[in-house]
């Protein structure tokens, strides 16, 4: 079937959804195979309406197709016979293990006999892998979970399950604009036309032939419409529109004029290709999204031609610049500010004496965290830079290449960070990102090779490779050659960009033409062309994605901007004028600011409302936001995934989020294995990015990174700690409890006093600061690396110290039942039980191997929770104090913890389970048994966790993620529900540099949560008023 008739298959079922023929469109559905309708098939699942289920798959694939088919009706087929067995229908229960579950026997003979066993027992729960089978409608809902994610990775529904965009009543749309284009030919067109079929012309009374109709066009046409049925829930359509009605834009409305194919023989081509034009001459005039950086704000004067550039992925002011002199510029955007600039230094005396020897940058990127940066010259050579201070210093000069470097990027390979080079020499190698040692060198391109462009999927991560002849190749991190070999629409230089899990590639050919396009990895095919590119451009046309929802490319001294589901050019950006015939452009991260290069060596800056309140209010200093820009260059190999988050994902060998599962993939050899059987929830779509109300507390005393952040238990103060050992503790007096309506005091005693802990005598140490407060809030225990205090905290008195180091206590936490004993979590791994009252130790616990990170006590079940930064969480008895079970934390393949890397746990409300917070991922376990029933990894976001907690009523969680963005997960399946960006919680002048490094929930209003900052600050955050609480959608509305 040609594209268009599988476009009109698309109309016609869009028009039977909203003529509410629901039962015509699911058979169009099923007869085109074009189209696998998820909610219907859920709907099916929910209502257990088997049969059904499985005949409406049946019409996309068979059990016998692949192995994702034979999974999906696997696990349909046994849950329906899990159903009839808790019923103790026994017969129908037989029934469907001899008939519908025997095909399945000889693939898997011991898992057949074990589920004909369960005919056996009274309760199927007295199996142990069904033992916390719960009711029928919640075993439906674990089962389209795991549905889901089998039918995204099966190979013959990737892209069936996405039902094009298409406006609203779109069939309707063309079937009035062919009547407008019929009433156009009549010679006697009538102000109030009659429409009375669609089965023939329309002409109005006293129109004579074709001829006549095209010399005597009326001079005031009116436009007609096929009229509605009026229902209750849109009003019909008025049919009679004034002369403006057939204006181009009316003409040419949403999309080129559709022309019956009888009718074309009579229209001359200037009128056709007239048509086109109008379509054109309409994108140019359409207005840009109001969520697509249109606005010109900033323009850089950079002093000579740049050749490539880059915004920071934490900072969105920083932009790092490349130029065709050799030099790299790091620009404050917002002040118009030149930050940094470093000369390529030509070091051979031959180089120097040749006059025509010149150098160019070719690429220049930051890395993944922004911590350095790497940059790729036209000779030889590739340099990383990486923060110091106040400024960058060279770390690696690698001669990498023979010929130009015509690409860079970063990745993860083997759980390090590498940068990746590809050049004239046909060689793509890899290299260490901290020791700058060559890892790999990937050889089989024919062509020099032109570009780059990294992927991960199932945490395994990959690499694109293009040549300048167009031809596509993919590498695992191994010495086992290139997976696959694709050509590109285009022989020639190609680059790519990944976005929403979809792959786009966009090209020029040596006469000028361009291409961009959607690509099918898979099948190595095009999926979507997006038109009205150059067919004469002098350069390669550059490209990018934005906010995973719209493309742009640099054409014809314009911007030219598409949506990703749409071919039709829909809209274009002059920039006030002046750009270069193929402009440079780049997308910050969150995707409001756009760079584009212009003539006479500048850049200009566009962006969308919340990037101009930005540029106008932040005030980036460079210096003292060098915390926030880099980590340890050591721990570059444990740092952030590769990938930027999906707001934005370049064209330039960055990707955001995973991409549809390739057939290529295949686990590297050696890679660990997981054991645990059950897999992990990864849900990285948002359900909701949401706005709320916060309250900056304010603090006349001087602090740094907030550390340890706990409510009261009353729910009136706020209690924080910070990296230099001092405290403070906000009341709300007034209230009498934490409120957005009234503002809290920073408590101090009249006699001055200052809760401060004592450090360590070494700066050098590493300190982790700990705290806990009493039940009645009138005693906090606290230390910072050296001694145990207690304090009173009505007169901030410190009332003893204890324990004295080495070896430093890492975490404390008040023994319920007894506020005289205390459990201690100690850096040598052990965990003390200490009557502080009578300094007198209890008991000693040992079964750690690194230092204690996190303590829980379960007064129900009379037990502790210990876990530590060797991932593994231990459970003691907490009257004998003997050890009674342990696991570990599995650490997600391609992710490793470090050093400081720290587990915490809290208790829910009824403590039979806990939460586990990693910088990896979020999981909750049984507390008497230690086994683990939800998991949620951050494979498809940009940065690690910093911290999480439940809120009051453990419906919740909170999490907080390094680059400042806010999840909240629900906690009954911790998939992420809504999402905060930090400009909607912090001042625009403290979003770009402030992140969030500790997450405190209040002790009874569930809404509210707070968090610890990293310039020694604290944040209240709450819904907006107009909500009053935060909304959580479930798994099956989202």
């Amino acid at each position: 079937m040609s594209s268009l008739s599988k476009d009109l298959m698309f109309l016609i079922m869009q028009f039977c959804d909203e003529e509410n023929l629901k039962k015509t469109a699911h058979m169009l559905e099923q007869e085109s195979g074009y189209f696998f309708n998820m909610k219907y098939f859920e709907e099916l699942v929910l209502d257990g309406n088997w049969d059904e289920a499985e005949k409406y798959l049946s019409s996309f694939t068979v059990a016998e197709d692949n192995k994702y088919s034979t999974k999906i009706y696997f696990e349909i087929r046994k849950q329906k016979y899990l159903e009839a067995l808790d019923k103790h229908e026994f017969h129908t229960a037989l029934d469907i293990l001899k008939k519908d579950l025997k095909v399945f026997a000889q693939s898997n003979e011991e898992l057949y006999k074990e589920m004909a066993q369960l005919l056996a027992l009274d309760d199927l729960r007295e199996n142990d892998s069904l033992a916390l089978y719960g009711d029928t409608l919640t075993a439906r809902k674990g089962l389209l979970g795991d549905l889901r994610s089998i039918i995204e990775a099966n190979p013959l529904l990737q892209g069936k399950t996405r039902f094009p965009q298409i406006k609203k009543s779109r069939l309707r749309r063309l079937v009035n604009q062919s009547l407008n284009w019929q009433h156009v030919l009549c010679s006697r067109p009538h102000w109030q036309p009659h429409i009375d079929t669609l089965f023939t012309d329309h002409k109005c009374p006293g129109s004579d032939n074709m001829q006549a109709q095209l010399s005597s066009l009326p001079p005031s046409p009116v436009a007609v419409e096929w009229p509605r049925e009026r229902d209750s829930s849109t009003d019909s359509l008025v049919t009679i529109r004034n002369h403006e009605a057939l204006s181009d834009q009316a003409l040419a409305g949403e999309g080129r004029l559709y022309v019956d194919v009888e009718s074309t023989e009579h229209i001359n081509e200037e009128e056709v290709s007239q048509a086109v034009i109008s379509t054109r001459c309409q994108a140019s005039r359409n207005e840009p999204p109001i969520e697509f950086p249109s606005t010109v704000e900033r323009v850089l004067d950079i002093g000579s031609s740049m050749t490539s550039m880059d915004f920071h992925p934490v900072h969105e002011a920083l932009l790092l610049v490349g130029k065709l002199s050799g030099d790299v510029e790091i620009w404050d955007v917002a002040a118009y500010k030149k930050l940094f600039r470093r000369e390529f230094v030509v070091k051979s005396f031959m180089d120097k004496m040749d006059k025509n020897h010149s150098i160019s940058v070719t690429r220049v990127l930051w890395s993944l965290d922004g911590s350095l940066f790497g940059v790729a010259y036209s000779k030889n050579e590739l340099h990383l830079y990486y923060k110091n201070g106040n400024s960058f210093e060279k770390k690696l000069e690698i001669d990498a290449h023979i010929g130009s470097v015509n690409d860079i990027a970063f990745s993860i390979a083997n759980k390090i960070l590498v940068v990746i080079s590809c050049g004239d020499d046909k060689l793509i190698k890899v290299w260490g990102a901290a020791s700058g040692a060559k890892l790999y060198t990937f050889e089989g391109h024919e062509d020099p090779v032109y570009s780059l462009c990294p992927g991960l999927k199932r945490n395994i991560h990959f690499l694109f490779s293009i040549s300048i002849s167009g031809e596509i190749k993919v590498w695992l991190f191994d010495n086992e050659g290139s997976r696959v070999a694709y050509c590109a629409p285009g022989s020639c230089r190609t680059r790519m960009a990944c976005g929403n899990k979809r792959v786009f590639l966009c090209g020029t050919e040596e006469n000028g033409e361009s291409y961009l396009v959607e690509w099918n990895e898979n099948e190595g095919s095009i999926v979507r062309n997006y038109q009205l590119l150059s067919k004469c451009s002098s350069t390669v046309v550059q490209f990018n994605t934005c906010l995973d929802r719209f493309l742009a490319a640099g054409d014809e001294h314009l911007i030219k901007i598409w949506d990703m589901d749409s071919d039709e050019l829909l809209a274009v950006i002059d920039a006030d004028g002046g750009l270069q015939a193929s402009p440079y452009i780049c997308f910050s991260k969150k995707g409001n600011l756009l760079a584009v290069s212009a003539v006479d060596n500048r850049i200009k800056i566009l962006a969308n409302d919340s990037g101009r309140r930005f540029l106008k209010e932040a005030a980036f200093d460079f210096g003292d936001s060098a915390k926030c820009v880099t980590e340890s260059f050591g721990n570059l190999s444990v740092g952030s995934s590769p990938f930027p988050c999906q707001g934005v994902a370049g064209g330039n060998g960055t990707m955001g989020g995973e991409i549809l599962d390739p057939m290529w993939i295949t686990e590297p050899k050696g890679r660990e294995e997981t054991t645990n059987n059950m897999e992990a929830t990864n849900v990285s779509k948002i359900v909701e990015v949401s706005r709320c109300q916060s309250m900056l507390l304010t603090s006349e005393v001087k602090t740094n990174l907030i550390r340890r952040l706990v409510y009261t238990h009353t729910g009136n103060g706020i209690l924080a700690l910070a990296e230099d050992g001092t405290h403070l503790l906000w009341r709300w007096a007034k209230s009498g409890e934490a409120t957005m309506k009234c503002a809290p005091r920073l408590w101090q005693p009249r006699s001055g006093l200052l809760m401060t802990n004592d450090l360590p005598d070494k700066s050098g140490d590493v300190v982790t600061p700990c705290l806990s407060l009493s039940k009645n809030d009138s005693y906090l225990i606290s230390s910072s690396g050296r001694v145990i205090s207690l304090y009173n905290l009505l007169g901030f008195k410190n009332m003893r110290n204890v324990m004295p180091s080495p070896p430093a206590a890492t975490c404390l936490l008040f023994y319920p039942p007894d506020n005289n004993i205390i459990a201690i979590g100690m850096d040598d791994s052990t965990i003390l039980i200490y009557n502080i009252r009578v300094d007198e130790r209890i008991s000693k616990l040992k079964g750690h191997s690194k230092r204690i990170s996190g303590l829980a006590f379960s007064t129900n079940l009379n037990v502790l929770i210990s876990c530590g930064v060797d991932t593994e969480i231990v459970l003691w008895d907490s009257i004998t104090w003997e050890k009674k079970k342990s696991t570990v934390l599995q650490i997600s393949v391609g992710w490793m913890a470090s050093d400081l890397s720290e587990t915490n746990v809290e208790l829910d409300n009824d403590q039979q389970h806990f939460l586990a917070v990693h910088e990896t991922q979020l999981a909750i376990y049984e507390t008497a048994t230690l086994r683990r029933v939800k998991q949620w990894t951050i494979a498809n976001f940009c940065t690690r966790i910093s911290h999480a907690t439940y809120s009051c009523d453990s419906r919740v969680v909170y999490a907080a993620m390094r680059d400042g963005i806010l999840l909240i997960l629900g906690a009954a399946d911790l998939a992420p529900r809504i999402e905060i960006d930090p400009s909607s919680y912090l001042p625009p002048h403290l979003s770009c540099y402030v992140d969030p490094l500790v997450v405190a929930a209040h002790p009874h209003k569930p809404e509210q949560f707070a968090l610890g900052l990293s310039n020694g600050g604290v944040v209240v955050i709450e819904p907006e008023e107009s909500q009053g609480q935060w909304t959580i959608k479930n798994h099956l509305e989202s």
